[in-house]
């Protein structure tokens, strides 16, 4: 991911595909042609004069104060055969361009051919598949959790993280404000994969992918700002703002997790990351909160709701202090795990009255923004509001605004009987006393089972709460990648099929723009040695790596190139969705802590769903 400086106010934000730099190369010797996927962060050199994207705003491009973001999405593979010789000739590393639509194609040749150990010159195909769009902005004026989770990681990646000293005190894998502001105006990630050529296995083909974003300094302070309040980071020395130049901050227990699952799914091995990430302060474990693909909104609906609901007051029970001053503190510490429910006064009194388990309104936003993926307080509070107007949590007496919830200290809630119920603290009706999840009688045949596995797979995929389940399943028995994939599979071809339909013959920054997405998804999950290399037929994988590595001529090229990377793409699609539903499925189906979710969503009853 590269940053490169921009202009406009506190607000403007640039990530962008790259585009081909003749002057800059990287060079391979012989012995690195099996050599696994690399990945790269780092601060890249400023441009020598600030560059303008086309700005825009929500109150008109003519006014300074109007804020808005912009990102170009994450660059995509540039795949270029070279000959595994002394030649120097290699990958073409690739930087940005500032415009704000920077799509182009294009393919050139060299003989690969060797005589006496000399390469020859010409016919190396080379193709640089480039795109750039607009950062997608939430209705609430925020980008993507997704764009904003891989910008915080490529920060991460790209400093240092050295010791620094506060008050005396040495602090390991801490940075300051001046780091971080310096090295978000000018960033780059890079990602390579190598492999021998599917039709010549003499040639070693190279897949680069290369992002990156661009900001001014106002800007860069803003970002980190947001940083801090989604948690990701936290001031070592009580700040609260990035003002000071020589602030040192740190990573907190969910910035590590976040930089942990984006060092996985793209392969980076960095010495310096690997000793943060094996830090005894990386124990983080987050709620991923599943969100739609369309809106960045989190799924809201009630079984999603009683899901998080069950984390957030514990599972295993009340997190209960044996005091008030205990449970109100606004010590953090104890959620570095994020297996433990929000804190609760085990009594309140309250006028002649007294509570069991409450917390106040304050500790239950502190929780969600903690130990879940969200990143504003605002979705906080709408979540913490289902929980009330679901009836899981009430106010222990009346108080201003007592209808709605609050998010203050003086707000102070109890876990509802039926709350309760969804927690698993009393026993729920529909369980009979041996804890069996359903009779006999309603349970599915064995020699049923497997026709359903199917079945039950699509109903997962559709249903968020019993996906974000399955998900924290796959990624306990380290196949998570599976579901991934195949969620962002779905999201490719929705756009395959929307640029499809924009015309007879689509705009051409529209396919460049969805080919570009799928030498994303080819890099991180299909290429030989790929960071979550997946488990399909070898048929599949070399006809995929055919066509991946096929230089794309003129746009017409262009455009079938995309209608076959489209058709293997939902044939690899298929392939894992099998996969999952004949291996992951039934272990899913017998863990015993799904299985309340699972018999209140009727999983078994559900009715066949087509699965493409």
């Amino acid at each position: 991911l590269a940053l490169h400086r921009g202009l406009g106010d506190f607000s403007w934000l640039s990530r962008r595909r790259s585009e081909p730099d003749p002057h800059e190369w990287k060079r391979h010797s012989p012995d690195e042609a099996s050599s696994p996927p690399q990945a790269h962060a780092s601060a890249a050199p400023s441009p020598a004069r600030p560059q303008i994207a086309d700005q825009e705003s929500r109150d008109g491009p003519d006014n300074p104060s109007a804020q808005s973001v912009k990102v170009l999405p994450q660059t995509q593979s540039v795949p270029h055969p070279e000959t595994p010789s002394h030649n120097p000739s290699a990958p073409l590393k690739t930087t940005a361009s500032p415009r704000r639509l920077s799509s182009a194609a294009h393919s050139s040749s060299r003989d690969s051919s060797i005589d006496h150990g000399h390469p020859a010159r010409a016919k190396d195909p080379k193709m640089h598949q480039t795109s750039s769009r607009l950062l997608r902005m939430t209705d609430d004026d925020r980008p993507f959790t997704r764009d904003f989770k891989d910008l915080f990681s490529t920060l991460m990646v790209s400093l240092p993280l050295t010791p620094h000293r506060v008050r005396w005190q040495k602090v390991d894998h801490s940075f300051t404000s001046e780091e971080a502001m310096t090295n978000l105006g000018s960033l780059k990630f890079s990602q390579s994969n190598r492999m021998p050529d599917p039709k010549d296995p003499s040639r070693i083909v190279t897949t680069t992918t290369t992002t990156t974003f661009s900001m001014a300094k106002e800007m860069a302070r803003s970002v980190c700002q947001k940083f801090l309040e989604a948690r990701f980071i936290e001031s070592v020395e009580g700040k609260s703002d990035f003002m000071s130049k020589t602030s040192v901050w740190q990573m907190t227990p969910k910035g590590m997790h976040v930089l942990q699952r984006f060092c996985q799914r793209n392969g980076i091995n960095q010495k310096h990351v690997y000793e943060v990430l094996d830090s005894p302060r990386n124990t983080m474990h987050l709620v991923i909160l599943e969100r739609e693909t369309e809106t960045d909104k989190l799924n809201h609906d009630n079984a999603t709701t009683e899901v998080v609901f069950r984390r957030f007051v514990g599972q295993e029970g009340p997190n209960a202090k044996a005091n008030t001053a205990q449970a109100d503190s606004d010590s953090l510490n104890e959620y570095s795990t994020g297996l433990v429910g929000v804190k609760m006064a085990r009594e309140r009194k309250i006028g002649d009255k007294v509570y069991m388990n409450t917390f106040t309104g304050k500790a239950a936003v502190d929780w969600l923004m903690d130990c879940s993926t969200m990143v504003d307080k605002r979705e906080a509070f709408e979540m913490c509001s289902l929980f009330y107007e679901f009836g899981l949590m009430a106010p222990v007496e009346a108080f201003p605004n007592s209808g709605r919830f609050q998010p203050t200290k003086s707000a102070i809630y109890y876990v509802t009987e039926k709350g309760q119920r969804i927690a698993g603290w009393i026993q729920s009706p529909k369980t009979s006393l041996n804890g069996d999840s359903a009779p006999a009688a309603n349970r599915p045949r064995e020699g049923t089972t497997r026709d359903s596995n199917a079945n039950r797979m699509t109903v997962i995929i559709r249903d968020p709460a019993l996906r974000l389940l399955f998900r924290e399943f796959l990624r306990e028995t380290h196949c998570e990648e599976n579901l991934s994939f195949y969620l962002d599979v779905s999201e490719f071809l929705g756009g395959y099929k929307a640029a499809k339909r924009v015309a007879s013959t689509p705009k051409l920054e529209v396919i460049r723009e969805t080919l570009a997405a799928a030498y994303s998804l080819y890099n991180a999950f299909l290429a030989p040695g790929s960071p979550c290399e997946l488990n399909i037929d070898h048929s599949l994988r070399t006809a995929l790596a055919a066509r991946m590595t096929r230089a794309v001529g003129d746009d017409e090229a262009m455009v079938r190139s995309l209608d076959e990377v489209a058709t293997l793409f939902d044939q690899a699609q298929n392939s894992v969705f099998k996969l999952m539903a004949s291996d992951s499925v039934p272990k899913f189906m017998r863990e015993p802590k799904y299985a309340s979710v699972i018999r209140d969503r009727n999983l078994d009853a559900a009715p066949a769903v087509a699965t493409s």
